[in-house]
């Protein structure tokens, strides 16, 4: 078990969950800039005719200089209806989604007013549902190291870098389409496995 300090993603990737769920105390940095190439703002999940790219719009765009815990998001687009439309597509017949529907449409519907909040909603809930018991702190100031101890994680789960799978192969809605995708989000392995997902996660090699 380790302590570790990293970005707070929206319904983050699988390798990221699999450090969250293995690290004893998770450390979000809530000080640093915004990176646009990140995913603090977008998911992946595989649908019908490949893998889509689901984004949470930000006010003032993706090109923003505003730290982390002060970046807005803008509901000008109705991307929530948008989200939860892809979701029901692409997970209408997945084994667990019906039962999810309700409470993850409850989640988005909130419409929290900062990027980071909706970001500490979704890791609360996904960890619930799948059985993990996270014990959760955030950054006071930006610093550049934090002690012996820590892995420093953050900037490490970006789309350039998310490449290896670390979690064993399991049936996915449209695999028999377009093939396995290994590594999307977390709600893939939920919606698909259910609280088992979390045992997948353990079992499989470690990401660090």
């Amino acid at each position: 078990m380790k302590s570790i300090l990293i970005d707070c993603q929206y319904f983050g990737s699988i390798n990221y969950y699999k450090v969250l769920f293995e690290s004893k105390y998770i450390i979000f940095e809530q000080y640093d800039k915004h990176q646009k190439t990140s995913f603090k703002n977008r998911c992946l999940i595989p649908g019908a005719n490949g893998v889509m790219a689901l984004s949470v719009p930000l006010e003032k765009g993706r090109d923003q200089k505003t730290i982390t815990k002060d970046i807005k998001i803008s509901y000008r687009d109705n991307w929530v209806q948008q989200h939860l439309k892809a979701f029901e597509s692409t997970y209408n017949r997945a084994p667990f989604f019906e039962y999810y529907r309700d409470e993850l449409r409850g989640l988005l519907e909130k419409k929290p007013v900062y990027l980071l909040d909706l970001n500490l909603d979704t890791t609360a809930w996904i960890s619930a549902k799948m059985g993990a018991n996270l014990d959760i702190s955030s950054t006071e100031r930006y610093q550049p190291y934090l002690g012996e101890g820590i892995v420093d994680a953050r900037g490490q789960f970006v789309p350039r870098l998310e490449i290896n799978n670390h979690t064993h192969p399991y049936t996915q809605v449209f695999e028999d389409r377009i093939g396995y995708q290994s590594n999307m989000s977390i709600l893939d392995l939920l919606f698909c496995n259910g609280k088992t997902g979390y045992n997948l996660l353990l079992d499989s090699k470690n990401v660090f």
